[in-house]
């Protein structure tokens, strides 16, 4: 059962409540958990040594040492609405990763961003790109953050369960906070509806490390303090009202790092995110439709790009798509998860309905 927010209906959340201090409830309710964005809307140098396969916890002093200069505090705000979050400095320039849901609320006319350091110091700050479909975007300090190291990067594939990590943000505000745990799980799927569009957490880092509301766009580092992913969502137990409350329940989810640095790189260079297109405009057809109109279930296509990866590959409006590589094909998000992790070139097999007759097609991906 999926528990989405609705946009329009975006909750405030007492701050001294740890889940409740952003974060409004934006993800999903599956198996009695309800997962959930962790922005804190509340406005509120050693070098360490990698763990081997036996290491219960990374020694998080030297960690911390290593990796809080690089961390930065964020503020974004328009008009009444206002939110904090978490980011890393990533290149020269004062480049700083982050959530998308960090900072949407400052995206519009009137929108303001600024970064606060580990040392107390803050700058004012620009959004260079966003990439809602991923929840991933880049800002740019004024002042470039000269004085400050960059995190270095390290590889989410390299990733084992059971593997120690070290989160690092600032939930509730609370600047320069480290908390430590494990990597409790790979490979996780987390749709997280945020405003009029879902996150797609995918191949996500599940983690047992205490993620909270101000967590977000913040680092999950390796023993060595080398960046492995961006902290993005938290799963809580629903209460009485069915909404998701308290703070860390020991589910945290981070966006993988080998993910996020392509997205990071094209982001900067071009200010887009760089996924490749199908060239298809589809909507679900539901089950009680399809059994009256005789029509199969699946995904009603509803317009193609002339001269696009879909035309190209032969379909057309009115074609209803029953299979996506090979899976049911039940939702519209499918076809934009199909793309995020494939480049321009790469194929989606498609299995689609014409006139009462089946017939399969390879659309090959192209370019933005």
């Amino acid at each position: 059962m999926v528990q989405p927010e609705p946009p329009a209906a975006r909750r405030s959340w007492n701050p001294l409540v740890p889940i409740a201090a952003a974060a409004a409830v934006v993800g999903a309710l599956i198996t009695a958990l309800v997962f959930v964005a962790v922005r804190d809307d509340s406005g509120s140098a050693s070098t360490p040594a990698a763990a081997d396969a036996d290491t219960a916890m990374c020694a998080a002093v030297p960690v911390a040492d290593q990796v809080l200069p690089s961390i930065v505090t964020i503020s974004a705000r328009r008009g009444a609405q206002a939110g904090t979050g978490s980011g890393q400095i990533i290149t020269e320039g004062g480049y700083v990763l982050t959530n998308d849901h960090v900072i949407s609320v400052a995206a519009g006319a009137g929108g303001a961003v600024s970064v606060q350091y580990s040392d107390g110091r803050s700058s004012d700050a620009v959004i260079v790109g966003r990439d809602p479909s991923t929840d991933l975007a880049v800002l740019k300090a004024a002042d470039a953050a000269k004085d400050y190291p960059l995190i270095g990067f390290g590889s989410s594939a390299a990733l084992k369960i059971g593997q120690p990590v070290v989160a690092l943000g600032a939930p509730l505000g609370l600047a320069s906070t480290v908390t430590s745990g494990i990597v409790s799980a790979l490979d996780r799927y987390v749709p997280v509806p945020g405003d009029g569009v879902t996150h797609h957490l995918i191949g996500a880092i599940q983690t047992d490390a205490a993620i909270n509301p101000g967590n977000s766009g913040g680092a999950l580092v390796d023993c060595a303090g080398k960046l492995v992913g961006v902290n993005a969502a938290i799963a809580t137990v629903p209460n009485e009202a069915g909404v998701g409350g308290g703070g860390s329940v020991g589910l945290g989810f981070a966006i993988p790092v080998d993910l996020a640095k392509p997205i990071a790189d094209s982001l900067i260079k071009t200010g887009q995110p760089g996924h490749p297109t199908t060239g298809l405009q589809v909507q679900e057809i539901p089950p009680a439709v399809a059994k009256a109109s005789g029509a199969p279930t699946g995904l009603f296509v509803l317009a193609v790009d002339a001269g696009g990866p879909a035309a190209k590959a032969g379909l057309k409006a009115g074609d209803i798509i029953t299979r996506i590589d090979g899976e049911p094909a039940t939702s519209s998000e499918q076809v934009v998860v199909a793309t995020l992790t494939r480049q321009v070139g790469d194929t989606i097999e498609l299995t689609f309905v014409r006139g009462g007759a089946p017939a399969n097609a390879m659309l090959t991906l192209g370019a933005p």
